[in-house]
């Protein structure tokens, strides 16, 4: 979006009564098209272009956002706004970042934007390619289709206090849902990948055979009585361990007192040797940005550094509410304030491959699927449906469903050992993980 736009409507918000302001402007194009039994079942388009204003009077604040972008239209979205600001509750933490904390140039060139324009037939053909070679699996029976996707988009801030900043990236995707079947029932295997660049992308044949491997490796799952053994999350999604984390460590969760580690800053909360990163400017990263939401400057940190808990995940406002500076992980949409996310979050491997972990373990559950987690932020505990397998003798033995595996995330995380197997796949990465004791309820 024109920058000269943005800076219009923050000038007309100072002139029309505000004392600061910023304007964001997104821009978004997207093409995805989706495939059933080898015949085209969905194609979608979006075009959109929207803008977004916040202002502070005195320590009120309003936001309002829209997407007709004609001069009149902005008029009214500023008289709007300001009006709405004036009637808004005091927040005494409310404003725009504190101007030496913003990024200044030259910002990081991280290689986010691919301007390939895949066709529409390109990439229906992909996803036909994708669920053919699922539907190719032996034992593979029925399909929930395969879907190919192109996105671009464009992110622009600019604010009064003089930073402009903007970012652009392409995304590219493609998937495929296999159902596999025997005389003992029916199973589902998924794979799919994202990234930004179209030549970083796995064949569609890969992806298809995956997710057909993945149905038909589940076939016969059984259950399995309650026990307490040791537990292994696959590499695949083993960074939904660090969502509780990041939520506990949150500014406005700190901030509330609302949080199972509150009390853990400077202290150790994995074990030793466990380091988690957070890498905001990860060359063609799926979470990368040059600044954050606020345009203050973000950098890499380990999170966790040692095992030891080194940093709250701060935007201005939590940060103004602890009496901190913040630490570049404001994120916000058009509309309402900031809230605070990472970017791309790295669980750093160890020294075992998932075979590894299971010989050392003996026995036990490998979780290859979860849903459903349930969470007491102010106590830690824990737990989540899964499904998976069950190995013996450091050797997997069978599939196994309906269960769910329990604990205290301070717990767990204390005694959580990391695998080798760390593969980048999304903005959250983790390779295998191993607790050595988890309770398990079965049937």
């Amino acid at each position: 979006m024109d920058q000269n736009l943005l800076k219009d409507l923050v000038d007309a918000a100072l002139k029309a009564g505000a004392d600061a302001a910023e304007a964001v402007g997104a821009e978004r194009r997207a093409l995805s098209v989706g495939v059933r039994l080898g015949d085209l079942e969905e194609v979608e388009r979006e075009e959109s272009r929207d803008l977004g204003l916040r202002v502070f009077v005195g320590r009120r604040q309003a936001t309002v956002s829209g997407s007709d972008i004609s001069a009149e239209a902005r008029a009214k979205l500023v008289e709007r706004v300001v009006a709405m600001a004036r009637l808004a509750p005091e927040d005494p933490y409310a404003g725009l970042a504190d101007p030496e904390l913003l990024a200044r140039g030259p910002l990081p060139d991280l290689d986010l934007y691919d301007p390939t324009e895949p066709s529409a037939d390109t990439l229906e053909a992909r996803a036909r390619e994708a669920e053919a070679a699922a539907r190719a699996v032996p034992k593979v029976t029925n399909s929930d289709g395969g879907s190919s996707s192109w996105s671009t988009s464009t992110w622009t801030l600019v604010t009064s206090t003089g930073f402009v900043g903007l970012h652009q990236a392409s995304g590219f995707g493609v998937g495929a849902s296999a159902i596999a079947g025997d005389e003992n029932g029916m199973e589902t295997g998924y794979d799919g990948r994202s990234v930004r660049w179209e030549a970083d992308l796995p064949s569609p044949e890969f992806i298809g055979r995956e997710a057909g491997r993945r149905a038909v490796a589940r076939l016969g799952a059984r259950k399995i009585a309650s026990t307490t053994a040791p537990v292994i999350f696959e590499n695949r999604l083993a960074a939904s361990l660090l969502s509780p984390l990041i939520g506990a460590i949150s500014g406005p969760s700190i901030a509330r007192g609302s949080s199972f580690l509150k009390d853990k800053l400077g202290q150790a909360v994995f074990g030793e040797g466990v380091t988690v990163t957070d890498d905001p400017h990860r060359v063609r990263g799926l979470g990368s940005s040059p600044f954050d939401d606020e345009g203050v400057a973000n950098r890499t940190a380990n999170l966790i550094d040692d095992g030891v808990l080194t940093t709250w995940l701060l935007n201005t406002s939590s940060a103004r509410q602890l009496g901190l500076k913040s630490t570049g992980h404001a994120s916000r949409g058009l509309a309402g304030p900031s809230g605070v996310a990472p970017s791309n979050l790295t669980l750093q491997p160890g020294e075992r491959d998932q075979a590894q972990l299971i010989r050392d373990a003996g026995s036990g559950l490998l979780v290859t699927s979860m849903f459903g987690p349930s969470l007491n932020g102010n106590t830690g505990d824990w737990s989540v449906g899964c499904s998976g397998f069950w190995f013996e003798n450091g050797e997997l033995a069978y599939p196994v469903t309906e269960i769910t595996v329990a604990g205290n995330l301070i717990d767990i995380y204390s005694r959580l050992v990391p695998g080798s197997d760390l593969e980048i796949r999304g903005a959250s990465n983790a390779p295998s993980l191993l607790v050595d004791a988890l309770a398990i309820a079965g049937r």
